[in-house]
């Protein structure tokens, strides 16, 4: 990204930096993206999460850099019910490929970002021995030898890195308490590294070929648990696909938030899955959507309630139930599990190729999350389906917040004739336009 791009990226993303900030994300890498030419922008990227806040564990996966060195040694790759069965020479191979990795991941995250926004950022890498295993046993008769399950995430260890700036690597390894090393699958160490550190998110990077077959070669961006799991009941049990939905879905079950499923061979897929609005591959959240749709009549009741505070601190102008009920067609509102949280209004003059926007309001619990933007994003697409030119609004209050997403200031002759007219000076309201074409 050149400095001009990331300068324009920054201003439309800075909503979305101040939600994440603070926040813990738990990244799983696959072996080809290490050795791929988009790594080093995968190192710029998480450069940038990293100096804007935001805490990161990253586990990667080894599983084709295993296959390949089991081919050089001659030695066959066995399998049962999709699981690999680590004799010893194979986890000789692993730890081999694992170690070799590690280097490679560590060396790559130290080198210098010149030429790139983050110029001389520097990156604090730590790993260690923070996953206890056990092995996987037998099962169905069949010994799976070396290969292991999580016994343990060492949560509170990794929160004391995080807490110190440090980016947190984890291989596709752990420990017994006897001093033995298992092979773990990286799906399933990420899913559980994140429930245990309670993350609020859990990103796959995975092949663009699973992730389009998983979603039926069909764009959905977003999808609640129930849709998920009916998804994941039509995927092939045996792809790569269901196994990433499938540990996605475990770790939203357990309590992490949100699961994201990108293409790692989309370069800047993690940061525009992170910070704009359309995303950039398939999301699983907890909660039930949150829906926007025009009001109606039944909505009067909840749209007063919200705004009358407002209206009270002199914040908006005041309302009655009876104009609302005439202009209520002009309403959006946004709906979070059958609760109206946020309403907006836009008043279209047509003549001038401008619309209003006014009363954007949500609810005091839940702000600070990104419902204003996305009441916004409804006005400004509804504003385009009426073909109008521009936006405008008069504020006494959140003029910097209309200006950080492209609103400039105008003046009262910038205004549709019909809105000059009625503009009160005794108010003083700052008018704000922005260009929608």
């Amino acid at each position: 990204m050149e400095k001009t791009q990331f300068v324009s990226w920054f201003r439309s993303a800075s909503p979305y930096i101040r939600i994440h900030r603070g926040r813990t994300f738990v990244v799983q890498v696959d072996g080809r993206t290490l050795r791929s030419s988009g790594f080093t922008s995968l190192v710029h990227d998480v450069a940038l999460l990293t100096s804007l806040g935001i805490r990161l564990v990253l586990v990667y996966g080894a599983r084709a850099s295993i296959e390949d060195c089991l081919d050089e040694k001659q030695l066959a790759s066995r399998y049962h019910q999709g699981i690999r069965i680590t004799d010893p020479d194979t986890m000789e191979a692993v730890t081999s490929v694992a170690g070799r990795m590690l280097l490679e991941l560590q060396a790559g995250l130290s080198m210098g970002l010149g030429n790139s926004p983050m110029s001389n950022a520097a990156i604090r890498v730590n790993t260690g021995n923070y996953v206890s295993a056990k092995p996987l046993g037998v099962i169905g008769g069949v010994d799976y030898q070396f290969t292991g399950a999580i016994r343990c995430t060492d949560a509170d260890a990794i929160i004391h890195k995080l807490d110190k700036g440090e980016i947190v690597v984890l291989p596709p390894l752990g420990y017994s308490v006897t001093g033995e090393a298992y092979n773990l699958s990286a799906l399933a160490m990420a899913s559980e590294v994140a429930v245990a550190l309670h993350a609020d998110k859990l990103i796959y990077l995975m092949e663009e070929a699973d992730l389009c077959a998983l979603a039926d070669g069909r764009q959905a961006n977003q999808l609640n648990r129930e849709d998920a799991r009916e998804l994941l009941s039509r995927a092939d049990g045996h792809s790569d696909g269901y196994r990433y939905l499938k540990h996605a879905l475990d770790a939203c079950a357990n309590g992490v938030q949100r699961a994201h499923l990108l293409n790692r061979e989309e370069d800047g897929a993690l940061l525009n899955e992170l910070f704009t609005r359309d995303g950039a591959g398939l999301m699983i959240t907890t909660s039930a959507y949150d829906v926007t749709r025009r009001a109606n009549s039944d909505d009067i009741g909840a749209i007063l309630d919200l705004i009358n505070p407002h209206e009270q601190q002199g914040a908006l102008v005041k309302r009655s139930r009876e104009k609302l009920e005439l202009e209520v067609d002009h309403f959006t509102i946004l709906i979070r599990d059958g609760v109206i949280i946020g309403c907006v209004g836009l008043y279209p003059f047509p003549d001038d190729g401008m619309g209003e926007v006014a009363c954007l309001v949500v609810h005091p619990d839940y702000q600070d999350a990104g419902h204003g933007n996305q009441l916004l994003d409804e006005v400004e697409k509804e504003a385009k389906r009426q073909d109008l030119d521009s936006l405008f609004v008069l504020t006494t209050r959140t003029q910097h917040w209309f200006l950080e997403r492209g609103f400039s200031q105008a003046s009262v002759e910038s205004l549709p004739m019909a809105k000059q007219s009625l503009y009160n000076y005794q108010r003083n309201s700052k008018i704000l336009v922005k260009n929608l074409k």
